[in-house]
């Protein structure tokens, strides 16, 4: 079906951070004026999200109300975050780490996790955030590709996924345990060595190119890879969130991201700091009542969440909404996949705000191209590139870039030069160069551009389906299928086909109140052909209680693939959700 427009009324585009006239002007110097930088043209993260606020005479601010699992509050502001920042860098050089050491996190949304990555940015060291669900063998993996010093984490988590190894891993030299029962040997109790330290720490003068950030995404071949990022990354994420999230100073801000996901560093630590909002830090998981009396409670106001936590609050109806008041909720945007249009149509009935969609890439370390506050939305979008990014859909012959007409499929593209940029996968620098060709860094996403200049998601590049001679994406086929009362989420590949060379094969998750049939599989294949036509609806159609994710939330079609051909499943260290 066609999706109307969703206009922006006059005072939305005039309340909102990005005009028109600021797209026009705009140039990265404008948004490195926003920053205070460091004497002789030094940048560092850190003094940027909670320093200079402090020194402007903000720090009684809230900078994080943290909430614990059991629902306990706990407020902690831009001077006390400055203050914890400090402690943990001293204990870092205390043990005689030096500038460009390496720490890692495997933490949750628990406060020490915001003083150490912060810490760490100030003494100028590298920081690598970690998912707390990975298992031994990926969080092994990753601390040798990054040759990490230091790993900040639990008892537990150490006790189960790190002692076994730990030996064996000769670049890590200090292990710092948040919370314990007994501490376990050749570790450091991190709460006393903090009060122990000392409450102020000189920000080394980084420069811009320093290394600041490893982002590990995972790859196809079973080998993740580090994504590197510097200290200038922070110029990004500071125009950005004014951008993209419409972030201004003061706002209530909820990221639900998880910190071991790229998201959760850079929007939810780097960005929302550095533009001064109070962030809303839930240590708990997903629970829809108490996502909803968090977003009335703290009277959120900006909120960035992600496409699969949407579908389960759709999953659940309206009516589970009803009661609770949104009203100080101004802006909601999506990371992660996709964001399917219904959804976008969704928010906006049951919060009286539509979801903006965005894309980004770990690679790319910040926001792309999105929806922003003072744009219409047209749902499925995912907008359009942010002032400072020229992006373009291609076609690529050997060695040579030509961009396509409106309307046309292609690889998405950007130029290179924006600050938030990876500067090299780690140890990898062939695999790095292969992603840029003729002036352009090819994203592996399939997309394509209408007439008024929206990109619109067709898919990966590997997960495009050839079936009789027509190309297509999942995304379009899936979001299909959801418009279909009885489905929650769908995943879509292509299987070989002697006649057709591929067809396309559906694995959907049902709404409560449905159950897998013959004939709900008759009537689901006949709904996708009214709304596809017979060449792109899916042939088959597979019923499951969950769909392969990544903690992040992304859908993991390739895995699906691997497994439908019997190939190898490649890395599946991010997988969270999973249902053979």
């Amino acid at each position: 079906m066609t999706w109307p427009t969703l206009k922006k009324d006059d005072k939305t585009r005039s309340s909102a951070n990005l005009t028109g006239a600021l797209r026009d002007q705009f140039s990265w110097s404008d948004a490195r004026s926003m920053l205070d930088g460091l004497p002789g043209g030094g940048l560092n993260i850190a003094h940027e999200a909670v320093d200079r606020h402090v020194a402007a005479g903000n720090g009684a601010q809230v900078a994080i109300r943290w909430i614990s699992k059991e629902g306990d509050r706990r407020d902690i502001t831009y001077a006390e975050l400055a203050t914890e920042a400090a402690r943990f860098a001293n204990v870092l050089a205390e043990h005689g780490l030096k500038p460009g050491a390496r720490v890692y996190s495997l933490l949750g949304r628990v406060p020490e996790l915001y003083a150490a990555a912060l810490g760490t940015l100030k003494a100028g060291m590298t920081f690598t955030p970690l998912f707390s669900a990975f298992g031994p063998e990926p969080i092994k993996s990753r601390m040798e590709i990054g040759e990490g010093n230091v790993l900040v984490t639990t008892e537990a988590l150490y006790r189960k996924k790190v002692a076994s190894w730990r030996h064996e891993v000769g670049s890590l030299k200090l292990v710092l345990i948040q919370n314990y029962s007994a501490l376990p040997d050749e570790c450091v109790a991190l709460r006393p060595a903090m009060d122990d330290a000392k409450s102020t720490f000189e920000t080394v003068n980084t420069k811009p190119d320093d290394m600041a950030l490893i982002h590990f995404t995972s790859g196809t071949t079973g080998k993740p890879k580090g994504a590197v990022h510097v200290q200038e990354a922070v110029v990004a994420h500071a125009a950005t969130g004014r951008f993209a999230l419409d972030l201004k100073p003061g706002d209530i801000y909820w990221c639900t991201a998880d910190p071991g996901w790229v998201t959760g560093t850079s929007y939810g630590i780097i960005s929302p700091l550095v533009n001064r909002v109070t962030m809303i830090v839930d240590e708990a998981e997903f629970d829809l009542d108490r996502w909803y009396s968090t977003l009335q409670n703290e009277g959120v106001q900006v909120w960035y969440t992600a496409p699969t936590a949407i579908r389960m609050l759709m999953r659940a109806g309206k009516d589970a909404a009803k009661g609770y008041d949104f009203t100080k909720l101004r802006f909601l945007a999506s990371v992660g996949e996709p964001l399917n249009p219904e959804a976008v149509v969704w928010g906006h009935d049951v919060f009286g705000k539509p979801f903006h969609d965005n894309w980004w890439q770990t690679e790319t370390g910040g926001i792309m191209i999105a929806n922003t506050a003072e744009m219409d939305i047209h749902p499925g979008s995912m907008g359009k590139p942010l002032p400072g990014i020229e992006a373009g859909i291609v076609a690529v012959q050997g060695s040579s870039v030509h961009l396509c007409k409106p309307g046309e499929i292609g690889e998405l593209a950007l130029r290179p030069g924006w600050p938030s940029m990876m500067r090299a996968y780690l140890h990898e620098q062939a695999r790095y160069d292969k992603c840029f060709v003729d002036g352009w860094y090819l994203s592996g996403d399939l997309a394509m551009q209408d007439k008024d200049g929206y990109f619109w998601f067709v898919g990966r590049a590997d997960d495009l389906i050839k079936s009789s001679g027509h190309l297509i994406g999942p995304f379009e086929v899936e979001s299909a299928l959801i418009e279909h009362e009885a489905i929650a989420e769908a995943a879509v590949i292509g299987i070989p086909d002697e006649t057709a060379g591929e067809i396309v094969k559906a694995y959907v998750a049902l709404n409560p109140g449905h159950e897998p049939s013959e004939a709900l599989e008759r009537e689901i294949r006949g709904f996708a052909r009214k709304r596809l036509g017979a060449a792109v609806a899916p042939r088959e159609i597979v019923f499951r209680e969950q769909l392969p994710k990544t903690r992040s939330g992304k859908i993991m079609r390739r895995l699906l693939k691997a497994r439908e051909l019997g190939l190898p499943e490649g890395d599946i260290s991010t997988l969270e959700a999973d249902e053979k």
